[in-house]
């Protein structure tokens, strides 16, 4: 089943992961064990209404389920609704009547209800409102008839398929919020029952879970699931061929050895996309759009593709992973083309001078770049972040590197905001959910980090939330391309990871599990 990641870098909502399950290695089925992941990073806090890294929303599609859940090709099945009825503005789901929380408590439509409520409650500063949950979203329970209502202030296009993105927290997580800082309250086939913040999560499985997507049990799954924080790559690589764990994600280069060894089982899904924005704040120097597409002139985007994803990806078509909603391409010649000589060009133009170091200059500032990215990402994207150092400093632009771990990344994106170029990984299932991210109210006080202010993108993102199907799909490919032709962000490429296991098989798909699927093989 597919459920939907954000951001990566925000996860910004996760490196999201599409596609199938792993290939399964030799062994039959074992009951019951232990099986174990490794966690790229510490998901942090555990609210669904805070989850914004992808190791935070990995974590909790393990205990918490969704309303509907869609099938690899994007059509939408049953979750914990049995059945919906959509309109332009709305969407009525009728729950199944069998659901219990693992408190033992019943599932309401108004414990659904809530959960919509309190992320669009201002009082929440819920960091996925606007992005997970649309804005202005409000919901209405009917206990008697079974039912809850998720309503919208005008259409909207996507209004079945963003019930795909909310976890449902219900017992007494409903009402006390910070009693799931470090625990679990949801209806998921696991409960986690042990927390040790940069170590391990431990949860255990629920013997009575009957309700998962396509009448999915927790029969024959592991009974315990441990997801492992293990930072490094290499690290996790020895970990999985030792068989002290079963799976785990790999970007950078131990891919390679992995996709090699005998007794791995493989899978190899889109990750997602990666651009990189411009800081636009009133001191930046990227605030011009002229110096904005001669940065951009200056990068060959195909090499600089292959270095970023060691030669494992394809070049960008977009930025919502696949399957889209919405098919076509919104990059292709909507991004300035490679040429130096235009780039230099442009910068004296806009009165950037070579000073006497190389570094150029205007009005007494140097053009210093202050260039932000995760580490944990493989090998790949520090050699980007080290091959934009250089064709920048070759065009005089003195370029300060800054690696971050996921967990400080949101810090600095939205709180300190010290950066003016960001590498980010993208994963969202919708083009809506990046609305919040790329307009609107600028970071501290809203989710838009980069300080984007493209009206064309506004405009066309407000006509194509009120249609639906093709003609609102067209309106969206547009707005993306209005962000590149402005040179707001800059798609390099789409990418794919490896998703190695041993012992085990399983889906992680849009960098979520699918928890039903989990199961030990002989030698597990």
């Amino acid at each position: 089943m597919k459920k939907a990641a954000v951001l990566a870098a925000l996860a910004l909502v996760t490196a999201a992961c599409g596609g199938g399950g792993t290939q399964a290695p030799a062994g039959g089925p074992v009951a019951g064990g232990t099986f174990t992941y490794a966690l790229s990073a510490d998901p942090g806090v555990l609210d669904p209404a805070t989850g914004v890294l992808g190791a935070t929303n990995l974590v909790l599609s393990v205990a918490y389920d969704t309303l509907v859940a869609s099938t690899d090709d994007g059509t939408i099945v049953p979750g914990l609704a049995e059945k919906w009825e959509v309109k332009p503005d709305s969407v009525t789901f009728t729950l199944r009547k069998d659901v219990t929380c693992s408190d033992g408590s019943k599932l309401t439509p108004a414990d659904v209800a809530q959960n919509v409520n309190h992320i669009a409650d201002p009082a929440t500063k819920s960091p996925i409102y606007g992005v997970l949950l649309p804005v202005g979203m409000k919901a209405v329970a009917d206990d008697a008839a079974g039912t809850v209502t998720l309503s919208t202030p005008k259409p909207f296009s996507f209004i079945l398929q963003s019930a795909e993105s909310l976890f449902i927290v219900c017992g007494k997580g409903v009402k006390d919020r910070a009693s799931i800082a470090r625990a679990t309250s949801g209806t998921g086939p696991y409960v986690l029952k042990s927390a040790a913040p940069g170590d391990s999560y431990t949860f255990e499985v629920r013997k009575d879970y009957a309700w998962g997507p396509n009448g999915a049990t927790s029969k024959g799954l592991p009974d315990k699931v441990v997801l492992k924080v293990v930072p490094n790559e290499q690290t996790a690589a020895n970990l999985l061929l030792a068989g002290s764990i079963n799976g785990a994600t790999f970007y950078g280069a131990d891919r390679t050895r992995l996709e090699a060894a005998p007794g791995i089982g493989k899978m190899l899904p889109s990750a997602g996309q990666h651009q990189f924005f411009y800081h636009q704040g009133d001191d930046r120097p990227t605030k011009d759009p002229a110096v904005r597409k001669a940065l951009t002139q200056a990068v060959n985007l195909k090499e600089l593709g292959g270095i970023a994803t060691s030669g494992t990806g394809r070049p960008a078509t977009g930025m919502v992973a696949e399957p889209r909603p919405c098919k076509g391409d919104s990059v292709a010649g909507h991004v300035p083309a490679f040429d130096v000589a235009a780039s230099a060009a442009g910068l004296d133009a806009a009165g950037w001078k070579a000073g006497p170091d190389g570094i150029r200059v205007k009005d007494g500032k140097r053009l210093s770049l202050r260039y932000l990215y995760v580490t944990t990402r493989g090998a790949g994207i520090q050699a980007a972040a080290e091959y934009l150092a250089a064709t920048w400093k070759k065009l005089g632009v003195e370029i300060k590197l800054n690696g971050v771990l996921d967990t400080k990344l949101a810090e600095s994106l939205n709180a300190t905001q010290d950066w003016d170029v960001a590498w980010l990984p993208i994963g969202v299932t919708l083009p809506s959910q990046l609305v919040g991210f790329l307009s609107g109210p600028a970071a501290p006080k809203g989710a838009n980090f980069a300080h984007l202010a493209n009206e064309r993108y506004t405009k066309l993102v407000e006509e194509a939330t009120l249609k639906p199907g093709e003609e609102g799909c067209k309106l969206w490919l547009e707005a993306e391309s209005a962000l590149f032709e402005n040179g707001d962000l800059v798609p390099v490429a789409d990418t794919t990871v490896l998703v190695a296991t041993k012992n085990a098989t399983f889906s992680l798909i849009l960098g979520l599990f699918d928890p039903t699927s989990i199961r030990l093989t002989q030698g597990g």
